[in-house]
């Protein structure tokens, strides 16, 4: 006993030190976006503000990921999990939509920019990427090496990725020094945007396919239909709904229609669906009733509805 709750403590203490990285690189994330913002403003660089935008963003993304790991962290129950995996994935939503806006409004000013070139302080440029180079593979490196965790993936690869756009901005301030050339500030800015735009546009779909009980992403509704049908014994399939309960969780209901049998006699049935669907879709929360077939004939299904959740 003393042995098991040794190892369930090592567990916890490896789960805080995760929880302080993630706090802790939020808080330097957030501190950092304050100055690259103000910082973009004063030296007049939209490149800067399009990159604070963006890390804004890698902030909620921390967020999202140390919240996550909170709520892992504790006992869960059937009610809960359901409400907080939809919070996350709410929040992903409104953090797109408003990447989306924050880059187009930045596209548009870019443009005008073009148009009437504005003087950019490149040494403010220069030293802010350089400190966000830093910054960012600084908590790559934190955040790296947790491996299956998809919240901490998204986390590493963000932090990555921002690294590459403080690369840009170097080079940029470097160029707009020896050559003086301004237009390049807002080149790299849209640049940036659309590349925003373009991931902000994968989660706004993926959430909002969630949000509305879309089919999960990866299954095909016919697929599952036909692999339950082959489960030996199982007459015919009805009422199939799968939906998403988080952003990794889905969630099955569904009328199977066995012969009539004893109850004991379904029950293996019962095992051998659930089998399939945690094998086959990983779907691991399975509500089915069974119908036996004298009911497709009486119209009143008389059959033992047996309602279980499978973890």
């Amino acid at each position: 006993m003393g042995h098991h709750h040794h190892g369930h403590h090592g567990h916890s203490h490896h789960h805080g030190a995760t929880g302080k990285i993630l706090i802790a690189s939020l808080a330097v994330t957030l501190l950092f976006v304050a100055t690259e913002a103000v910082a973009g403003w004063w030296a007049g660089s939209l490149a800067l503000l399009s990159d604070a935008g963006h890390n804004f963003t890698d902030a909620f993304g921390l967020l999202l990921a140390a919240t996550a790991y909170s709520f892992e962290s504790r006992p869960g129950d059937a009610v809960k999990t359901f409400g907080y995996q939809r919070t996350g994935v709410l929040a992903a939503f409104v953090n797109a939509l408003m990447l989306v806006v924050i880059s187009v409004f930045l596209i548009w000013e870019s443009v005008q920019r073009l148009r009437a070139p504005e003087p950019v302080n490149s040494q403010v440029m220069l030293i802010v990427a350089a400190i966000g180079l830093v910054v960012n593979l600084g908590i790559a490196w934190g955040v790296g090496g947790h491996g299956k965790d998809l919240n901490l993936r998204a986390a590493y690869l963000h932090q990555i990725g921002d690294a590459a756009s403080c690369v840009g901005i170097i080079v940029g301030a470097l160029v707009i020094r020896s050559t003086g050339w301004l237009a390049v500030d807002p080149i790299l800015s849209i640049v940036m945007s659309v590349f925003i735009i373009w991931t902000a546009w994968d989660i706004f779909k993926d959430s909002l396919n969630i949000l509305l009980e879309g089919l999960p992403k990866g299954l095909n509704l016919a697929e599952v239909m036909s692999e339950i049908r082959g489960v030996s014994r199982v007459v015919d399939v009805h009422d199939l709904h799968i939906w998403s309960l988080g952003s990794e969780a889905s969630a099955l209901s569904c009328h199977v229609v066995i012969e009539d049998m004893p109850t004991s006699e379904s029950e293996l049935i019962l095992a051998d669906v659930n089998r399939v669907l945690v094998e086959r879709f990983h779907i691991h929360h399975a509500t089915i009733q069974f119908e036996h077939t004298r009911c497709a004939a009486a119209d009143v299904c008389v059959g033992a509805g047996m309602v279980r959740d499978v973890h």
